[in-house]
Order: C-alpha cells, then structure tokens, then sequence
C-alpha cells in the first residue's frame, strides 16, 4: 500500500484517513475565491518540513504575487521552488514564431518542454500545478486536451512525483476529462448566503483505493491557512462512559428532575421569552463547576457581559469558575460560524478540555446558522450522540415564540430528541405575573408530574410546592380552581 503524505492541513488529513497516498495524480478544483492557492501551499510546505523538494508550477501568477499571498499567512516560501509559465514567450526562440503549425499547438509543445525539462532537473516529491485550464485553453479541442493530460499523467508518473492539479473551473465548469484520468477530486466551494459571511465546504469526490469521509465538510480560511472541519460522525468516538447525577443545587428542582439529571442526557428547556429558561440551564452549569466538573456555555443571543450580570443577580458568582478554567463562556454568531466549525468546537471542548456539562443557549441561534432546517435536525442528531457517547450532561434552550395561550409555537420540534424536556411558563395571580416550571419527558428516571412555581432572588432560584390551586398552566390559559387569591399569597 501507497505511503500516504500529511496535507499540512489536520482536518483534511482526517477527512482522507492519513492523508494523499504518494506519487499519485490529485485533481483540487473550485471557484476562484474557494481557498486552492492556499490549500496548495499548505500542501507544498508540509512537504518542505518533512524534508521533501517541492515545486510549484504557475501559469497566470508570478512569484512576487504568490510571495504576498504566503506573507499574508504568514509563510516563508523561500525554499519552495517555482516555475513562472506565464512568461513562457521569453523562453520561446524566435525562428519557433513561424511555423506552419497551429500556434496553440507550438505553445503547448514550448510550455511542456520546459515543463518537463525543469521537472527533470529538480526532482520534487511534490507538485503543484496552477491551473489547468490554461492548458485546457492551450489544447483549443477537448481531444487534444486529454491527450495532453495523459501524457502529464504518464510523465509524473515516471518521475515518482505527488501532484496536485488545480482547476478553477473558469472555463469549462462542467468537464470530467481529468476527473476520469487523476486519482483524487477533491471539490472546493463557497456559499453566499443572504446574510452573514459566506460559506466554505469540501468533499472529496473520489479517492482511489481509500476509505475517507464522504459528504460535505466546513472550512474557513484564516491568517496561517485554511482549517477544515470534519463532519461529525458520532459512531467514530465511541467510548466508555459512567453513570452520573448532575444535580442543580436547587432542592425543588432536583426533586422535580427525580435527582437530577444523568449524564450523557440531553435535556431541552422549552418555553416563551423571560420564562428563566437560560437561568435554569446554566443553574447546573454553574452547580457542576462548584463540584469541579468542568462547564462551557455557548451563548448564541446573549453577550457574555450581560449572562454575568443576570446570573449575578440570582447568587451565581460565574466569574470565578471563568476564572478558574471550571467554566467556559463562547459567545457565538450565527452569522459568522457555520454549524461544522460550531460543532468543531464542542468537540474540541470535550476531547481536549474535559467540559463534562455543554450549554447551548439557544437552539433558535443555532437553527438560523443553517441553511435547512432537516439539516439542523441531523446534525443535532449526531451532536448530541456523540455527546452522549462521552458521557456529557448536555443543556439546550429553545424559546417559543408567542407568549401564552395558543398564540405560542415552537420554530422547530425538537422534543424528540431530547431525553429530557423541561417546559417553563407564565401564569397570572392576584394581578402579579409569576413563572412555573414542570418536566414532561424524562427517559432515564422517574420525575414528578406536578408543575410547580419557579422564583428567582438575589439568594438563588427557588422551586415552590406544586401548583394544584390552578389548571392551564402549561397551555399557556390558566385559570383559578382552588383557594381565594389572598389564601394563596399566604402559601407562596
């Protein structure tokens, strides 16, 4: 079997079980913008660490414009050797300029000849050729283009060389003539969606004689290269796990809960705006790193500011776990990062941190970050498999729209997926408007079936004794059944 060569890129490498198996033909094709010069290089100076010759090839750009693209990142491509084709005429002689022959085909023989002769001298392990659709432009037929093709093919091959061939598809977007010949397709692409940054995938359309990741992959590109996130695959990080109560510190609500919460459990706090969905959840954050159990709080619609002053306000002193690395605040922007690097980071914070509570607040940021709402669906799906895999307590907040009665809805039905749903709403008494908690889903454990009234003081949160005065509660339209109102502000 081929040794395979590292891409210099660790996600990408993953995606291709190790990497490219050597002296191969490797097609990388994209729209201009799609991030091939800086994968290419990438590629080419991993090659120089390993101690390797490498070669890049130009038709369109010079070596002072490929220069200011390395600098921008950052690199030194000093030992990178490059040939400049774009220049070829200055190497063309001048009786070559008379001929009865096609000119394309005089250009094509030129270029190929000092190709191949400047090959032949250096010798590199690794090539990059950028692009071939000057080539294809040269060949003028599509015959004559594969012709010219194969013979790359068949030359490199000679020369136990690895060669990446990159294609802008300007000018022909729908050919598979190369696609046919090379080894590997790896499809670049950006998205341009109505708001927000665009929006880098790959996928490798095939990849001969290798098992690698299929499907589409996130990728930015940043100062020092592009980062590739591999698609989540929850089978892949499959582990031992051990059982666990993660309980929230508040007495009522434990007991509502049946003990707690389990770990590797998903739990869905669902309800309307200002109900203390957010300061439920990050109530067992919180408790977990008090215990010394290591949180993180991705926070989609709140500043991390304005979390510290409100949990702050009901007894949560959160900055010293911040403090002391027990408890991570991410603030997220939907329409910045896109749900492969999102789910990157979770799985950064578990496998390298130890984060053994993960808080997503809320599932309605997550959902706008995703072009379809099946796809959320799916990679929730997968998030939270892997999450319980690990043995993660894992907190999610979706907030209805509407504030009570039938005028509330929710964006997307999740309740499925979770183990646990937890439901938080309004509810009228003695003209003072006052909030209730209830569980109506727990998988792993027996709850109460009672809803009970939620308080928060500068104490803490406070779970009351159920309210059984009332009923409507949770469809949002309670009415009054039980004691006179000033009986029952005596009992609160």
């Amino acid at each position: 079997m081929a040794k395979k060569l590292n891409t210099g890129i660790s996600g990408l490498d993953d995606i291709l079980s190790g990497g490219l198996p050597e002296n191969r033909l490797y097609l990388m094709q994209g729209e201009p913008g799609t991030g091939k010069t800086t994968l290419a290089f990438q590629f080419l100076l991993e090659g120089i660490k390993q101690g390797e010759k490498c070669l890049y090839i130009s038709f369109s750009e010079s070596r002072e414009e490929l220069e200011s693209v390395a600098l921008s990142h950052g690199w030194d491509i000093g030992a990178l050797d490059m040939l400049e084709l774009g220049s070829i005429e200055d190497q063309l002689k001048p009786e070559a300029q008379n001929t009865v022959f096609y000119p394309s085909e005089v250009e094509m023989n030129q270029t190929t000849t000092v190709l191949y002769a400047e090959v032949e001298r250096i010798k590199p392990n690794r090539i990059v050729f950028d692009s071939i659709s000057e080539m294809r432009m040269l060949a003028e037929s599509s015959l004559r283009y594969r012709r010219q093709m194969l013979a790359l093919k068949q030359f490199f091959s000679k020369q136990q060389c690895t060669v990446l061939l990159l294609d802008d598809l300007t000018t022909s977007p729908k050919d598979l003539q190369v696609q046919s010949i090379v080894h590997g397709v790896i499809n670049l692409q950006k998205l341009h969606p109505e708001f927000g940054n665009e929006r880098r995938r790959l996928h490798i359309v095939k990849l001969r004689g290798i098992d690698f990741v299929g499907g589409y992959h996130d990728y930015i590109i940043k100062r020092g290269g592009v980062e590739v996130f591999p698609r989540m695959i929850s089978s892949s990080h499959q582990t031992k796990r051990t059982n666990k109560k993660f309980s929230s510190s508040v007495k009522g609500l434990d007991k509502l809960l049946g003990g707690g919460i389990d770990s590797g459990t998903s739990t869905l706090f669902l309800g309307p705006a200002g109900t203390g969905k957010s300061t439920l959840s990050i109530q067992y954050a919180y408790a977990a790193a008090e215990r010394g159990d290591k949180s993180i709080v991705f926070a989609f619609e709140e500043s991390i500011e304005t979390l510290l002053m409100r949990t702050s306000a009901v007894g949560m002193n959160i900055q010293k776990h911040l403090d002391s690395k027990m408890m991570r605040i991410s603030k997220i922007d939907p329409a910045q990062l896109s749900p492969g690097e999102f789910a990157d980071q979770i799985r950064r914070a578990v496998l390298i941190d130890g984060c053994k509570v993960v808080l997503i607040d809320s599932l309605n940021g997550y959902l706008h970050a995703m072009p379809q709402e099946q796809f959320l669906t799916l990679q929730l799906h997968e998030l939270l498999t892997f999450l319980s895999s690990q043995g993660v307590a894992t907190l999610m907040v979706l907030a209805q729209q509407g504030m009570m009665g039938h005028l509330m809805n929710t964006p997307i039905d999740l309740t499925y997926l979770a183990d646990t749903v937890v439901i938080t709403r309004y509810f009228e008494s003695s003209g003072t408007v006052r909030k209730a908690v209830s569980v109506i889903k727990q998988r792993t454990a027996a709850h109460e079936s009672t809803i009970r009234e939620l308080t928060f003081t500068k104490e803490g949160l406070e779970v009351g004794q159920p309210l059984t005065e009332f009923i409507g509660v949770l469809s949002g339209s309670p009415e009054f059944v039980g004691l006179n109102e000033k009986e029952l502000n005596k009992n609160v």
